[in-house]
């Protein structure tokens, strides 16, 4: 790979289509002036005082977020989100950033999911608001149709899975299932999927996780703690492998992504990066960039 050969790859940029069907967040950060601290006169207990805030899509939002910023043509989502205030919001900013969200549907039957991140100014603990009871089944039905829609000419399809409750985000068993079936008839595109606690139930897709994540799917400890061993991230890529039956991608933090050419599994070391990072997101980032 040459520097000249990465421009002509980053110059087709603009041409490409790329589909991300999963769930979208509403990242919301209110930062509180612990100075201004005022009792509540109904109940005497501190009422913090917030000074300012901002919002920003987040979940597959950050996925978006990357692939416009890299000059994608068209960035297009999928979605489910609520008919509400959040989901106002969220929409417009998703369109602020030239994202087409004709796909996402709004819903009196969801609520948004948003987090809610007081900051004091760290992070305090943070406020969820998100859907536990499954996706109704008349909403797969849309979901999928408008998946089938939007393959037709995608150059690829993004499957991201961020909520950890068993079919009460977007990428349901029964809408993996028909993304299965979907990406079999579409073999020319890239279909790749990355899940928090879901991704060995993918079929017929590339999957990508860290490898903190495939040790935790194959039983093994998955503390931080533990020293990283490249023979056994490949191990654990060729057992994902086995049950999927497609190829995975691993990230393994600074040590780099793992990845398979043909039958070679090769580590593709991390760039170095000095001075202090912001870490989240990070994930979202490498799988816009790998797609």
């Amino acid at each position: 790979m040459t520097e000249q050969r990465l421009r002509e790859l980053f110059d087709r940029f603009g041409s490409l289509k790329i589909v991300l069907i999963g769930d979208l967040f509403l990242d919301r950060w209110y930062e509180i002036d612990p100075e201004k601290d005022e009792p509540s006169l109904e109940t005497g207990r501190t009422a913090h005082q917030v000074v300012k805030k901002r919002s920003a899509p987040g979940a597959g939002g950050t996925v978006l977020n990357n692939l416009a910023a890299m000059g994608i043509g068209q960035v297009r989502v999928i979605s489910v989100i609520g008919k509400d205030g959040d989901g106002w919001e969220l929409l417009n900013l998703l369109k602020e950033k030239g994202i087409g969200t004709e796909s996402v549907i709004e819903s009196t039957l969801r609520v948004t999911p948003s987090y809610i991140k007081p900051l004091f100014p760290e992070e305090g603990e943070r406020l969820d608001i998100k859907n536990f009871t499954p996706l109704p089944e008349e909403l797969e039905e849309r979901v999928i149709g408008k998946l089938r829609q939007e393959a037709k000419d995608a150059d690829a399809v993004i499957l991201l899975d961020q909520v950890c409750e068993p079919d009460c985000g977007v990428l349901t068993e029964r809408v993996r299932n028909a993304a299965a079936k979907i990406a079999g008839e579409h073999l020319k595109e890239l279909f790749l999927a990355d899940s928090r606690a879901f991704i060995d139930r993918f079929r017929g897709v590339v999957i990508k996780c860290n490898n903190y994540e495939a040790a935790g799917l194959l039983g093994r400890s998955t503390e931080e703690d533990e020293p990283f061993s490249k023979e056994q991230v490949f191990r654990d890529m060729d057992e994902l492998e086995r049950k999927t039956g497609h190829p995975a991608v691993i990230t393994c933090n600074r040590h780099g992504i793992a990845v398979r050419s043909g039958e070679e599994q090769i580590l593709v070391p991390a760039a170095k990066h000095r001075g202090p990072i912001d870490i989240c997101g990070a994930g979202d980032a490498a799988t816009a960039g790998f797609t």
